[in-house]
């Protein structure tokens, strides 16, 4: 594709974040308060440490309390005196990462990769395009599941609520991951020799 479609795509998006910062207090804000305090919050959690900035602190605290090797399995203080809300779902990597250190947080980011680089391999071995652009777009969402989940308990992105694959409590998420990666095998598997 040329390079002129990526640059309106690009200049559209910026337009229209614009557009929503400009519209704030106005009678046709485009966003709802409550949505402008997630940015605000986002943008510095110390605002309201005790409301909407409580979450991602007590997150980044318990983080930071794990260490290398971490304080040991059920021995986090943050999530097993209920400082961390959610830590069952969307917060179970900064639990991870309390228990077992950055050690233990860093080999889920390997497996995750591993199973990452298992899809870019099996697309690329696929001589069926729509087979290998199913499994790329699979691999792509599942990226986006941990990568979004991991920087939304950072602080690096707002918390929207995304689980952590295949480690958050939770039905809906897993059934629909478990037949995404069904339908990775099967194109897998069937590919044309």
């Amino acid at each position: 594709m040329h390079w002129a479609y990526f640059a309106v795509v690009i200049a559209a998006a910026g337009g229209g974040i614009y557009t929503v910062f400009l519209s704030r207090g106005t009678p046709w804000q485009l966003l709802k308060d409550y949505q402008f305090r997630r940015i605000d919050t986002f943008l510095d959690p110390s605002t309201d440490p005790l409301g909407a900035g409580y979450h991602i602190t007590q997150a980044k605290i318990a983080m930071g309390s794990g260490g290398w090797t971490g304080r040991g399995f059920m021995q986090g203080t943050q999530s097993r005196l209920n400082f961390l809300p959610e830590k069952h779902t969307d917060f179970i990597f900064n639990t991870l990462a309390e228990e077992f250190g950055f050690v233990g947080g860093c080999s889920l980011l390997v497996l995750y990769v591993l199973v990452l680089l298992f899809c870019i391999v099996a697309a690329l071995q696929n001589r069926d395009r729509y087979s290998s652009l199913l499994i790329l777009g699979i691999g792509l969402t599942f990226f986006l599941f941990f990568a979004v989940n991991m920087s939304m308990v950072m602080g690096l992105a707002p918390v929207v609520g995304v689980p952590l694959p295949l480690v958050s409590y939770g039905g809906s998420a897993m059934l629909v991951l478990m037949i995404a990666f069904g339908l990775v095998q099967s194109a897998h598997i069937h590919r044309p020799r």
